[in-house]
């Protein structure tokens, strides 16, 4: 369920460059100047986990080449993982201190999830693809992340269990809001996703302040479609 693209895409810059022993440090400090800083985001927090974070170790290593380049790319199961600018511009959004508690709906392949780690206290994934969640799950392993819990499931209906959280990022596209995401949050929680058909969609975010939901739409994008009980409807 990882997102498509960000409208306002930038020409496509030059080869990545590796350091001497190949780890695509260069190219993750270009990226985040040239894709980052350049376009707006200045939330340091944000900036030094995609900094620390390799992409690259998220895609097949036939495009690992491209890993660090500002578009998305396919993690197979039709899905795809999000352009590095998108990812950054959702996070920054939602303003996350290091004592949050996150609900992330679409696993994917793992990337915006170990950003969240970097991030924030405890992390909750939902991902609807098995064969996507395993992928990710032996991915966040080997780079030994501990505050991840990951499950397979409709993330349309959030998680429950684990409820309240103090913010919810959606990387897909939904018709409506999922009333779930309201219930789960905390008293002064919020959420960010797209939301429109499955060719295009506004990013809507939602606050709550006194116990009155606030919403904020912040610009167009296009997603992959959220698919469940209160998105579309599974194929």
């Amino acid at each position: 369920m990882s997102g498509l693209s960000w409208k306002k895409t930038p020409g496509p810059p030059g080869p990545p460059k590796q350091d001497g022993n190949g780890d695509y440090a260069i190219s993750r400090k270009r990226m985040v100047r040239e894709q980052l800083i350049a376009r707006g985001i200045r939330d340091e927090r944000v900036l030094e986990a995609f900094l620390k974070v390799p992409r690259h170790l998220f895609v097949e290593e036939g495009l690992r080449p491209m890993a660090y380049n500002d578009h998305p790319l396919s993690i197979g199961q039709a899905q795809t993982i999000s352009q590095p600018y998108i990812v950054a511009y959702m996070l920054e959004a939602l303003h996350l201190t290091p004592q949050d508690k996150i609900l992330e709906i679409g696993t994917g392949c793992g990337y915006q999830t170990a950003i969240l780690a970097e991030l924030t206290t405890q992390v909750y994934s939902i991902e609807r693809i098995s064969g996507l969640l395993l992928k990710a799950r032996n991915i966040l392993k080997r780079l030994h992340y501990k505050n991840i819990h990951l499950k397979l499931g409709d993330g349309t209906l959030g998680w429950p269990e684990k409820a309240p959280f103090d913010a919810i990022v959606v990387a897909a596209g939904s018709p409506q809001v999922p009333q779930p995401y309201f219930d789960q949050c905390s008293e002064a929680g919020r959420f960010i996703l797209p939301v429109g058909n499955e060719f295009s969609q506004d990013l809507v975010l939602y606050r709550k302040v006194s116990g009155e939901w606030q919403r904020q739409t912040l610009s167009g994008c296009r997603f992959v479609k959220l698919k469940g009980k209160h998105g579309f409807e599974p194929t």
